[in-house]
C-alpha cells in the first residue's frame, strides 16, 4: 500500500491559492485537489500565465497538484461539441498547472438504475455509456500530449463502481483513463466497499475519503469516523491499493459545517493508519 494524501479546495470555497497551500502544508498533505470553478482562483477562463503560476506556487511549497476537479459531464445529452470544448479546456488547464489528473462527472441527468421498464433502462444505459466512451475516445491524444489522466467520479447518474466503470472499459489503460472512487456514493447506493473495490479493479486510480450522517433527507458531512460510512471497511479493502487519497470536505455545499482545518486532522489520521 502506498497512499498519497491530498485535500480538496471544495472545503475552503473561494479561498486564495496561498491559503489553500497553507492549509495543505499545515495539515501534512502531499498534494492538492484543486476545484475548477468560476467562483475559484482556478477556472477555465484563467490566463495561461496565471495558471502556470498556480502550479509553480503549489510545487514551491513541496506539494503536487494531484487533480483538477472539473465539472465536465461526459454522459450529458448536450451536443458533443460543447462537452468536448469544455473537456479540452480542462485538459489544457491541467497541462498548464502541472496536474496529474482531471476529474469529470458522468452527469447523465438520469440514474440508469432507477425504476423503469427493462427496455427503457437498457436503452438509457447504452446511450449514456456510448456518449461517455465517444467523448473520452476523442480526447485520448490530448491526454497523452498533456501527460494528464482522466478520472470519472462515482457520482450523480452513475454513483456505483459498477455503473461508472462501464463508462471507461476498453478505453486506453488506467494510466490514461480511470475512476475516482467517491467514498460516499457507491455505499449510499447499496454497493458495499468490497464490491466497489472488486468491480473497479485497476481502474480505481483515486479515492476520496469522507464521512456523513443522514439528516433531513440529505447526507451531511462529518469528520471521518464520526458518521455512518464504513470507514474502517473502506480502509481495509484499500490496503493493497496505491494512489491519491483526497479528503473532500463539502463546505461549498454545506456552509454550516465546521471549517476544513478543524476536521482535516481526522482525515490525516485515517490516511496514516
Amino acid at each position: 500500500m502506498s497512499w498519497k494524501f491530498a485535500v480538496s479546495t471544495l472545503g475552503i470555497p473561494a479561498a486564495p491559492i496561498d491559503e489553500a497551500i497553507a492549509v495543505a502544508v499545515d495539515g501534512g498533505c502531499e498534494g492538492l485537489e484543486l476545484r475548477v470553478h468560476a467562483d475559484e482562483a482556478l477556472h477555465l477562463g484563467i490566463r495561461d500565465d496565471d495558471a502556470v503560476d498556480v502550479g509553480r506556487r503549489v510545487r514551491a511549497a513541496g506539494l503536487a497538484v494531484a487533480t483538477l476537479a472539473g465539472y465536465v459531464r461526459i454522459c450529458s445529452p448536450e451536443d458533443d461539441a460543447e462537452v468536448l470544448a469544455e473537456l479540452r479546456g480542462l485538459i489544457r488547464l491541467a497541462e498548464r498547472v502541472g496536474a496529474e489528473n482531471i476529474r469529470v462527472f458522468p452527469g447523465g441527468g438520469t440514474d440508469p438504475s432507477a425504476p423503469r421498464g427493462a427496455a427503457e433502462a437498457d436503452e438509457l444505459r447504452v446511450a449514456q455509456r456510448d456518449r461517455a466512451r465517444r467523448r473520452i475516445s476523442a480526447v485520448l491524444d490530448d491526454l497523452r500530449a498533456a501527460g494528464v489522466r482522466l478520472l470519472v467520479e462515482t457520482h450523480d447518474s452513475h454513483p456505483t463502481g459498477a455503473t461508472t466503470v462501464e463508462l471507461v472499459e476498453g478505453l486506453a489503460d488506467p494510466s490514461l483513463v480511470g475512476v475516482l472512487w467517491d467514498g460516499l456514493h457507491p455505499w449510499r447506493s447499496g454497493e458495499d466497499p468490497a464490491t466497489t473495490r472488486a468491480v473497479l479493479g485497476d481502474r480505481c486510480v483515486g479515492f476520496q475519503i469522507k464521512d456523513a450522517v443522514a439528516r433531513d433527507g440529505r447526507w451531511v458531512p462529518v469528520a471521518p469516523g464520526g458518521g455512518e460510512l464504513p470507514v474502517e471497511e473502506l480502509a481495509e479493502v484499500l490496503q493493497d491499493w496505491s494512489g491519491w487519497v483526497s479528503f473532500e470536505w463539502e463546505r461549498a455545499w454545506h456552509p454550516q459545517i465546521e471549517p476544513l482545518v478543524e476536521v482535516l486532522p481526522a482525515a490525516a489520521e485515517w490516511v496514516r493508519r
